[in-house]
């Protein structure tokens, strides 16, 4: 049937119209479903990271290059491979690394003080975040602390690095102040974080009737 003769009949018969139209609609419809099924069956096909398999361990030269990497698949304005270098020679400043199937996965640089311990930089390759391998590592840091020596940790978060301050505050890390203009590259401020061993206990203020004091005498 030519496509004219087509339209006119559909304009005559508006049932025949909305027939075709709903057939047209539940095929499309059918096919979308076909193609979300199987990006699902290749998302599937992905394995998950087991992250109790995760070890710990001191950073050392050779996971230079690797380190490089996540920073620079982390951050907007990264550390330099001789910014690393020079805050590892500090003899106060360790590096740490996560490992995961001989392949360097995250890392943490924190220095120690008297009394605290100061995280510096930390990240986890973009692949393996939220698998536990962040929460690891900070745990590791907690476990450092003790009631006779170092009682905290402290570092200091940029105000737009908004996944970075959620993280820090389902560890335990409570944001206390700000530091304003703190970065040099930005002039953002900073909220600087806090992890304590045991909490500052605030007593709630109750309020005190003097009034009725006086009534009474």
């Amino acid at each position: 049937m030519a496509w004219s003769k087509l339209k006119a009949k559909l304009a005559q018969n508006s049932d025949l119209t909305f027939v075709i139209f709903f057939v047209l609609f539940g095929m499309e419809a059918v096919m979308g479903l076909k193609r979300a099924s199987q990006q699902i069956a290749v998302t599937n096909n992905v394995p998950a990271i087991d992250a109790s398999r995760t070890q710990i361990r001191w950073l050392i030269r050779r996971d230079m290059d690797e380190v490089l990497s996540i920073e620079h698949g982390s951050f907007q304005f990264p550390w330099t491979e001789e910014e690393f270098l020079c805050c590892l020679r500090q003899r106060n400043c360790i590096g740490t690394v996560a490992e995961l199937d001989h392949k360097i996965v995250g890392f943490m640089i924190y220095e120690l003080h008297k009394s605290m311990l100061r995280i510096l930089n930390f990240a986890v390759a973009p692949d393996a975040r939220r698998h536990g391998i962040g929460r690891q590592m900070v745990q590791r840091l907690v476990d450092k602390l003790s009631q006779q020596r170092r009682r905290e940790i402290v570092l200091e978060v940029r105000e737009t690095n908004v996944p970075a301050q959620l993280f820090f505050g389902h560890n335990g890390f409570r944001a206390i102040t700000v530091l304003r203009q703190h970065y040099n590259d930005t002039c953002e401020d900073a909220y600087y974080m806090r992890y304590c061993l045991t909490e500052d206990v605030t007593i709630p203020f109750v309020p005190h009737n003097r009034i009725s004091e006086y009534d009474a005498a």
